[in-house]
């Protein structure tokens, strides 16, 4: 019988509550205003937040979350263990309505994901991956039974090979290695997606890697790296190659770069 820890389950069924408060708000005339940092928030973010801290307070766990107050480093950094949330990934998209937003909650030990949830609020499907217990994709009516969530296995290399990249980021590095991925395998074929979703193609084979050279946050990328170590592959430094880690004291993340087991193998 499959079973996770209780923390875990309660992420998930916040995460699925949440995906549907975000549904119902879709549904709606959007009401955004605009972050000291320039960013959108909508009333879907501030819903999804409150939804998902109100249910990870009762782990007994902190916080490190988009739309909650920052809590200063001096504190944070004696944390063993925190939940890392963004309670709507892919503010833009979601303004745009086309579907392609997200949540992401993870659970950090000592700067690593140890967990990870993104869950497609359109699709009603859930990605889930947990340290030495596998990666999984689940429908939102299954989440309370784990027996019925799918399985996932890493896959063979796309051929042509796949690269998943931002609808809204782009930048000249990242043709760089468009050419350099191009002179070794002659064709790379794209996945252009908004927010965490592109996990899903990294998971479940349909991309083979997927580079970032423009800003995020902790938040942006924590589960998606819990569920992808979970099949082998990797969410590294662009420069150092070293795993990304969290609960750092400046919360932005390196450039990165995410491979999956497959194309890991092929090019050691």
């Amino acid at each position: 019988m499959r079973t996770f820890p209780d923390n875990y389950m309660i992420a998930i069924n916040a995460g699925v509550e949440a995906s549907k408060e975000i549904m119902r708000i879709y549904q709606l005339p959007i009401e955004k205003s605009i972050k000291a940092d320039g960013s959108p928030v909508t009333t879907a973010d501030l819903a999804s937040s409150a939804i998902i801290a109100a249910r990870l307070k009762t782990t007994g766990i902190p916080i490190i979350g988009e739309e909650l107050t920052a809590t200063p480093y001096e504190i944070r950094k004696n944390w063993s263990h925190c939940w890392i949330v963004d309670p709507l990934d892919g503010t833009k998209e979601f303004i745009k309505k086309n579907g392609e937003f997200a949540v992401n909650i993870a659970l950090v030990e000592n700067g690593e994901p140890i967990f990870g949830i993104i869950t497609s609020p359109v699709n009603e499907t859930i990605l889930i991956g947990a340290k030495n217990q596998g990666a999984f994709i689940s429908h939102f009516d299954d989440v309370d039974n784990a027996e019925n969530w799918k399985e996932l296995y890493p896959k063979a290399l796309n051929n042509p090979i796949v690269m998943a990249g931002s609808r809204s980021h782009h930048s000249g590095k990242i043709l760089a290695l468009v050419e350099t991925l191009q002179a070794k395998y002659t064709e790379v074929n794209f996945i252009k997606k908004g927010s965490s979703l592109k996990f899903f193609d990294l998971a479940e084979g349909d991309a083979d890697i997927y580079p970032r050279f423009a800003p995020t946050m902790e938040w942006d990328i924590a589960s998606g790296q819990a569920i992808l170590n979970e099949l082998g592959g990797v969410v590294v430094n662009a420069l150092t190659n070293e795993p990304l880690t969290y609960n750092k004291e400046d919360l932005y993340n390196p450039y990165f770069i995410a491979k999956t087991k497959s194309f890991i193998l092929d090019n050691d």
